[in-house]
């Protein structure tokens, strides 16, 4: 099924899928993804790679959020400095008990507002959960307290959940030595995220035997094709 040419492209759906899951699964640039191309007799530019990237990232994201499986009742917010062009920004990550990622929100802030606009996009994909676990910092406290009924847990030792949930993002910026744009950036960790809940965490690289660690990927690999073809309308 993904032999077919999306409408108005010049390679096969398959070739753009595998491309797009290259530049969001692992630490590699577009230039990256150019060389692998051309080392397989496929050439194009990375610029294509981008845009391609651009065009169906954000579809391929929003197919993989459906097909995901509900998330543990028990939440781990947390927050991290992110410059581009000399500019700080924050960017603000919910990750479950199991790893998934449920959603990264990039912000200028780092107050209560930008709380609360994090906390309602996480409330409106999901249900409100039993424990949200956060640093110290004070912008959770009302928001969490008034937004739902959780119980609010407050130490930093107890959030090293979605602190290990962050190194994927560092890697990728030390790849591409910096991100270029606020919205570059907010499309391509979303579709990291949906990447990683679907290959990294199931896998468990470091705790499933290889015949487990094989079948997941399988499973996992299914569900980027049949997100594929969702996103092409195939």
């Amino acid at each position: 099924m993904l032999t077919q040419k999306p409408k108005r492209y010049r390679y096969p759906a398959e070739i753009i899928s595998y491309a797009i899951w290259m530049y969001h699964r692992f630490n590699t640039s577009y230039r990256d993804i150019e060389e692998m191309l051309r080392y397989r007799g496929i050439l194009v530019s990375y610029e294509t790679v981008r845009t391609w990237s651009n065009k169906f990232g954000k579809s391929f994201a929003d197919v993989i959020k459906k097909k995901e499986p509900k998330p543990t009742d028990k939440w781990h917010l947390d927050e991290m400095i992110i410059k581009m062009n000399g500019v700080k920004f924050i960017l603000w990550r919910a990750v479950d008990s199991n790893g998934h990622e449920l959603d990264v929100f990039l912000q200028k802030r780092k107050n209560k507002k930008a709380a609360i606009r994090f906390l309602t996009r996480l409330l409106g994909s999901y249900p409100s959960p039993r424990v949200i676990v956060t640093d110290r910092l004070q912008s959770y406290t009302r928001p969490i307290k008034h937004m739902t009924k959780a119980d609010h847990r407050r130490h930093k030792g107890l959030n090293n959940r979605v602190e290990n949930a962050h190194q994927p993002t560092r890697r990728k910026e030390k790849s591409l030595i910096k991100f270029k744009s606020p919205g570059g950036l907010q499309r391509t960790l979303t579709l990291m995220g949906r990447a990683r809940n679907i290959f990294a965490v199931p896998i468990g690289r470091y705790l499933n035997s290889r015949e487990t660690q094989k079948q997941k990927f399988n499973e996992a690999m299914n569900i980027w094709q049949e997100a594929a073809k969702e996103v092409y309308c195939f």
